[in-house]
């Protein structure tokens, strides 16, 4: 029984170490060579995949939450994590993303960076993979905000990395954009600061509930609502607040396009999930008008976001504005306000996960055989000289676009089943098709441009660059993931549940 407990009380710390070390190790990044730091940077993040996992195991078997108190000290004069299933779910699909991006563009870092640049990419990645999971993790909002800036200026910097006049212009636009979301998450903070006096989440839901059931601060309470809600849709590129995106994820290298959009978006949004649910509370949420404004800026993400990609004639750019349109259903499904909306929306966080990064990554080993163009003249066939990257492809727009045994379709059934509870069933359900309609009709002619046969006599080549060994192991593992996202969607659904109802 003593044995059971120690592993117990050494597994609660993994959390915590795996921030620690992402810190410790990316300091390391910045003191060696480029090909040291690389590997630095794989061993922390299979450490801290391995780490995540185990933590998951546990939070399953537990059935339930923990808190863990950095120094063990309670707050005010400490910190804490709190940990439970989704969030350690989260933390494990974040690590694995973030060793398959890397690894997907590892050709295209040292390619696109300068060399004397390229430890300090594998330092801002390190930084950045630990905002990732300490957003996920925390318990304390100012801590939250400390790496959402942490978070902010390490994506920015990945984008600039690349030496082009194209990225700077893409990372102003983007640090400009962060940081108004950054500013009115601080004033949010600081208003619920002053009105309730602590900064820990489930103190201030505490607070929040009391202070709202005898009818004080409604007014300042739906202002603050409205700030966190914008800032952090503002961060998430939700429409209208997107426009930063596509020059930031299409100009950037290969990775840091697929990290952009399948991690770090996603993260802001798994911290309006823990606002809605562990410091406003869903029922207090529900009384303000916050969620008709999610959901009516979801609808419009699905089919604006599509509309820019059917217009787009440039691959990267059109996978960057389907990235709009698939934040979209994430925000559809939280504006529903209901449980069966969350669960899909937290689904689609890790479909959107395991397919956006694979889709920078093949789009990255086609423009090698353009010669470094972007545009869809210059991609025709490409796919046919390297069909491991379409056949990649082609997997991550069937999910995208929701064709049966993709995750992509199970987000949108699950979608249309939690529309059917609510008032808003007609506009929903509309919307899903209209926008699966789109999809459509951007992913379809871009697969007939990518496998046109252009000359009779050109060979189909399975592996353009047979030594890019990290590049074929990444898309063969990205595609494994998405089918079985797709077939056992059960058994992540049903965590999310579990997770999802501890959330509180």
């Amino acid at each position: 029984m003593d044995k059971y407990y120690v592993i117990n009380d050494i597994v609660q710390n993994f959390p915590f170490i795996s921030i620690i070390l992402s810190l410790f190790t990316g300091i390391l990044c910045a003191a060696v060579k480029p090909k040291k730091a690389m590997v630095i940077c794989f061993f922390n993040l299979i450490v801290c995949f391995a780490l995540s996992l185990t933590t998951l195991i546990y939070c399953i078997n537990n059935g339930d939450y923990y808190v863990y108190m950095m120094g063990h000290f309670p707050a005010p004069f400490g910190n804490e994590i709190r940990v439970g299933v989704l969030e350690a779910l989260m933390a494990t699909a974040f690590a694995l993303v973030m060793i398959l991006s890397l690894m997907g563009g590892l050709k295209h870092i040292f390619h696109d960076v300068l060399p004397e640049k390229q430890n300090y990419y594998f330092l801002m990645m390190e930084l950045l993979y630990t905002s990732l999971i300490a957003l996920i993790y925390t318990n304390d909002l100012f801590t939250a905000y400390v790496f959402v800036e942490i978070n902010t200026l390490t994506a920015c910097a990945i984008v600039m990395l690349k030496h082009s006049k194209e990225t700077l212009v893409a990372t102003a636009r983007y640090l400009m954009m962060s940081l108004l979301g950054s500013g009115l998450i601080m004033i949010g903070i600081s208003i619920l600061y002053d009105i309730t006096g602590h900064l820990l989440m489930s103190n201030l839901k505490e607070s929040i509930v009391a202070i709202a059931s005898v009818g004080k601060y409604r007014l300042p309470i739906e202002v603050v609502i409205c700030l966190f809600a914008i800032g952090l849709g503002i961060k998430s590129a939700l429409y209208p607040f997107h426009s930063w995106l596509p020059d930031a994820h299409g100009s950037s290298t290969s990775s840091s396009s697929a990290v952009l959009s399948g991690l770090v978006l996603k993260a802001y949004i798994i911290l309006l999930i823990k606002m809605v649910y562990r410091v406003f509370s869903i029922e207090v949420i529900r009384g303000s008008k916050v969620l008709d404004i999610l959901f009516v800026l979801g609808v419009l993400a699905m089919t604006i976001g599509s509309i820019k990609a059917i217009n787009s004639r440039d691959l990267k750019r059109m996978i960057a504005y389907s990235s709009v349109a698939q934040i979209g259903y994430i925000y559809l499904g939280i504006g529903l306000g209901n449980d069966v909306g969350m669960i899909a929306a937290c689904f689609q966080i890790l479909v959107h996960a395991f397919t956006k990064p694979m889709l920078f990554n093949t789009a990255g080993a086609f423009m090698d055989e353009a010669h470094g163009s972007r545009k869809f003249k210059d991609l025709a066939g490409a796919a046919r000289k390297n069909m491991w990257a379409g056949i990649g492809f082609a997997i991550g727009a069937f999910s995208m676009i929701g064709i049966p045994l993709f995750g992509g379709f199970v987000v949108k059934y699950n979608l249309a089943i939690a529309a059917l509870s609510t008032n808003r069933a007609v506009i929903a359900l509309v919307a899903l098709v209209v926008s699966t309609v789109l999809n459509a009709i951007y992913y379809v002619p871009a697969l007939m441009v990518l496998f046109k046969n252009t000359n009779p006599k050109q060979k189909v080549v399975v592996f353009a660059d047979k030594n890019d060994i990290p590049f074929i192991v990444s898309n063969g593992v990205f595609m494994v993931c998405n089918f079985i996202l797709g077939i056992m969607s059960p058994l992540f659904i049903s965590l999310i549940t579990m997770g999802l109802y501890k959330f509180a």
